[in-house]
């Protein structure tokens, strides 16, 4: 699932493109992704000529601010991302207009929502599982959809102080509390392994339990480490994509998260993989020993 890194990389790469864009017409061949309004003709209808005046992230949505009052959310979920391109039907099936990624590679062609804009272009959504949300909603409806959303960890407000009061007052694996979207808002499998690894933190540990060293560490690491993710534009060893089509380049500094079996960057044992609360922790049991000192921060 797109994290915190992919949706920021996908909303800076609209501003660039589509931003003052209005919407022309929409298209969809699984009707279901559309939540609200649950009727498809009225989500279309109401959608025709609104302006896209403004891109933005909370959490893993993606919000596109309309004119008239009117906000488009979507949550790409597990396997969905957005494309801006130009393609044409052939033979019933999409195919993008002109040679590159949106062609070639073929990730990006599970278009099951389309939106049709003034300068000729599409916005589309690719999304091979169709668990994508999209949602079409006025300002109250919004802030309630976005209301249970903890901090957003890159907020300059979001200082060492507030993250060790929130955390320390949470009890359970560190690992399930960095996922809980209720705490802190983004993180999810791959980052929150490549946090607690760069932290020389056990996925384990109770996060009631972590010392002032570990709080810090943990905090430092996470800055670092969603930073550099979207710098290199996300992560794409699955199905990830840019709205151009193409990759991320994180994957070099992908130091545990889906390398069981192979040896740590760090110390040269081995990867393990295991399962908390239903979801994966890859982590070095060497290096992620409680009451481990942290290293210097590797990215």
């Amino acid at each position: 699932m797109p994290e915190l890194p992919e949706v920021e990389t996908v909303v800076r790469d609209l501003n660039k493109n589509i931003l003052g864009q209005k919407i022309e017409d929409v298209w969809s061949d699984h009707k279901k992704t559309v939540k609200k309004p649950e009727n498809f003709k009225e989500f279309k209808k109401k959608l025709k000529g609104k302006k896209i005046k403004k891109i933005w992230r909370r959490g893993k949505n993606i919000i596109f601010d309309l004119s008239e009052g009117l906000n488009l959310l979507i949550h790409q979920k597990l396997t969905g991302h957005l494309l801006v391109g130009k393609w044409q039907l052939k033979k019933g099936k999409w195919q993008a207009k002109t040679p590159g990624p949106l062609l070639k590679d073929p990730m990006n062609r599970f278009l099951h929502l389309m939106f049709w804009l003034d300068d000729g272009r599409m916005l589309a959504l690719s999304d091979l599982r169709k668990f994508a949300k999209v949602e079409l909603l006025d300002r109250k409806n919004l802030e309630k959809e976005l209301s249970f959303l903890g901090p957003e960890p890159l907020k300059k407000n979001f200082t060492f102080k507030k993250f060790k009061e929130i955390l320390k007052k949470k009890k359970g694996k560190i690992k399930k509390v960095l996922l809980d979207q209720k705490i802190i808002a983004g993180i999810g499998n791959i980052y929150s392994d490549e946090i607690l690894w760069q932290a020389k933190i056990n996925p384990f540990k109770d996060a009631s339990k972590l010392s002032n060293f570990e709080f810090t560490a943990i905090y430092k690491a996470m800055k670092k480490i969603l930073k550099k993710a979207i710098k290199c534009g996300g992560e794409s060893f699955s199905d990830f994509r840019r709205p151009s089509g193409e990759k991320g380049n994180f994957d070099p500094f992908r130091m545990v998260y889906r390398r069981k079996g192979e040896d740590c960057r760090r110390c040269e044992k081995k990867i393990e993989r295991v399962k908390i609360g239903g979801r994966s922790a890859h982590f070095c049991p060497f290096c992620q020993k409680t009451n481990k000192k942290t290293s210097s921060i590797l990215l």
